[in-house]
């Protein structure tokens, strides 16, 4: 079942009649003026936004894209925007495929599904939104420094024992993250012959967690990581180094015996509302910024404690020049 977050800025079109009159009642008029701005700003972009369903995947850098296009498309072009949660891949293709979702900021190494959607004539990949994904397999800081040579994969079973917790069933346990991620741990174990078996955490906070505590309390844990996220600013870890990527090496999940490849993401969009005539799909196609950009507002929200909404809101006033270019 789709789970739909509506975050609607104050003033947007979208309002039940019945809180036009309550307010109206009050003396207030707030609606209706609101309204009328963001019907003029609008008109000044050359058209109207109307609805934008932003998909969002289960991880803190994707909310960062998402708020921030959610803000600017609401604030600037008077959008009525939701956010739909879903897993990456599979669910999130078929929610642009169904009209459920207009847009994926943020597609990790999703080929095949990428593929299939543009042969059936349902989205458009509108190329990089300017961040470049990076998965690995890491351990916590501490371990590196004390035993270097942990870092080549080939000593991987020599330490295999320190592994072990009672979940990995007598082999070293290797953490995997969420399961639905672009991950193929299972046979890079199987196919390089390692005493390993994989536990998932379940989610990027458990992950984190769990990283930050193996640093803290020199801990034994290696694991599926990724780059951009911010914590690789607070938590210091290394980058185990598996037999290099090369091209066609992950073609079949179930062979592969390399390292991940560098990843350019991608924006993925329905085509049905890239030719819908919403002055958001300019936005969306335009939208590009950094993986320190992303890193920073995934910080505002995760050790600073703020909203989604509070930490758009406050990477866009520091950041003018950007957002303006989206938009010109």
């Amino acid at each position: 079942m789709v789970r739909i977050l509506n975050r609607q800025r104050a003033g947007l079109v979208a309002v039940a009649a019945s809180a036009v009159v309550a307010l109206t009642a009050c003396g207030g008029g707030t609606v209706n003026e609101e309204t009328k701005t963001n019907e003029s700003k609008a008109a000044a972009a050359g058209g109207e936004c109307g609805d934008l369903k932003i998909i969002v995947n289960p991880w803190v850098g994707y909310t960062a894209d998402a708020y921030v296009v959610g803000a600017v498309a609401a604030d600037e072009l008077g959008c009525n925007v939701s956010y739909v949660e879903l897993k990456e891949g599979g669910p999130s293709y078929q929610a642009l495929k169904s009209g459920d979702g207009d847009v994926i900021l943020e597609e990790w190494s999703h080929a095949e599904e990428l593929k299939a959607a543009e042969a059936d004539g349902y989205a458009v990949d509108l190329g990089s939104p300017g961040n470049v994904g990076i998965i690995g397999w890491y351990v916590p800081d501490w371990l590196a420094q004390e035993h270097p040579d942990i870092l080549d994969w080939n000593n991987l079973n020599k330490y295999a024992a320190e592994f072990k917790t009672s979940e990995s069933g007598g082999k070293g346990q290797f953490l995997g993250s969420d399961p639905t991620y672009t991950q193929y741990d299972e046979a890079i174990i199987k196919n390089l012959g390692l005493d390993y078996q994989v536990v998932f955490a379940g989610g990027e906070t458990a992950t984190v967690e769990a990283f930050k505590k193996a640093q803290e309390n020199k801990e034994w844990l290696i694991g599926y990581f990724w780059e951009p996220q911010y914590i690789h600013a607070e938590v210091p870890m290394d980058r185990v180094k598996l037999p290099e990527y090369k091209e066609g090496c992950d073609a079949k999940k179930s062979e592969v015996a390399c390292d991940y490849a560098e990843t350019e993401l991608k924006k993925v969009a329905a085509k049905d509302f890239m030719d819908s005539g919403s002055t958001a799909a300019d936005l969306i196609k335009k939208f590009t910024w950094t993986n320190d950009d992303q890193n920073l507002v995934a910080k505002y929200i995760t050790a600073d404690k703020m909203t989604p909404e509070e930490a758009a809101a406050k990477w866009i006033a520091d950041n003018p020049d950007k957002v303006a270019a989206w938009q010109s």
